[in-house]
């Protein structure tokens, strides 16, 4: 045996390891450049048509005209009429999702046995994988009919209850994010706040929620993204109508539901009328992006480190 036989014992030849660990470095990173190639496509074609449609129309006429008829005879192009469907819609849903799913992380988190945790949040999150067509053909066929029995003057078409039941369809966002929050303070806070003689009220409201209020502050901003990008329910609760109003009782339009209508072929390709899709596309691209973006800094802003 020589003296080189036992250190090569101890120092095997790991030159395949390591090329095989270079190869999955760079698939893992193509993954990655995909996914960042896909996101400036998309930028870069709304900014391209965006400013197309621009050159025609002019900016301030964009944002201050009251009435929004691109496909009408004569044309008016004014964004702030989709934006108040918009944002009527998606009050109304985060009235309904931000308590309701808060409540249920809590209850979740901090009261419901282990056995029961286990078959509620996997049943609430089912809830999530209801298609978003299911959920609107359910506002417009049950529950706007239901409200029309207490609701006088209720329409067919109508953001309340396509904002009610889109804020049910975002429980599930909210609750489990807020739980995961929630449950993933250290149990050491809690027993400390319990050596001090703190109730299990005290715990949860004074201790736990504010431990976890940057998770709870992102799953909102998140919900709240969802709710301004959704698509079916408000196309088929809500209607077509583009109305400036703030009335829930009446049909209105919002972003994604015109877009859905100009892709249905109403528009000749090449069109302004066709133009506006991206137009009102790179509008609710800025709105949840600076959501998100503001989310993030949130987040690294007031997160709670625990060593």
């Amino acid at each position: 045996m020589t003296a080189n036989q036992p250190q090569n014992l101890f120092q095997p030849d790991r030159r395949v390891s390591k090329f095989i660990e270079r190869v999955v470095i760079l698939i893992f990173g193509l993954f990655a450049l995909v996914s960042i190639a896909t996101t400036a496509g998309i930028v870069l074609t709304l900014a391209a048509e965006t400013f197309s449609f621009f050159q025609d129309i002019p900016f301030l006429r964009f944002l201050t005209d009251t009435q929004w008829t691109p496909l009408f005879v004569n044309p008016q192009y004014g964004i702030f009429v989709l934006l108040s469907g918009t944002f009527l819609t998606s009050v109304i849903a985060i009235t309904v999702a931000l308590p309701v799913g808060l409540l249920s992380a809590i209850y979740l988190s901090e009261y419901a046995p282990g056995q029961l945790r286990k078959w509620i949040k996997p049943a609430l999150e089912i809830l999530a994988g209801v298609p978003s067509v299911v959920f609107g053909y359910f506002a417009l066929l049950f529950v706007t009919p239901l409200l029309q029995n207490f609701i006088p003057g209720l329409q067919g078409f109508n953001a309340l209850s396509a904002g009610l039941v889109m804020g049910i369809s975002i429980i599930p966002l909210v609750a489990s994010l807020s739980e995961d929050a929630l449950y993933s303070v250290p149990q050491g806070l809690r027993q400390g706040a319990y050596a001090m003689g703190c109730t299990k009220k005290e715990v949860v409201t004074g201790v736990v929620i504010p431990a976890g209020l940057s998770g709870i502050v992102a799953s909102f901003i998140l919900s709240v993204s969802r709710a301004v990008g959704e698509t079916m329910i408000v196309t088929v609760a809500a209607g077509q109508n583009p109305t400036l109003t703030l009335n829930p009782l009446v049909s209105v339009q919002t972003m994604t539901s015109f877009i859905v209508q100009v892709s249905l072929g109403d528009a000749p390709t090449g069109t302004l009328a066709y133009k506006t899709l991206f137009a009102v596309g790179t509008t609710l691209f800025l709105i949840t992006l600076t959501l998100n973006a503001f989310s993030f800094w949130f987040v690294r802003k007031f997160r709670e480190k625990y060593d």
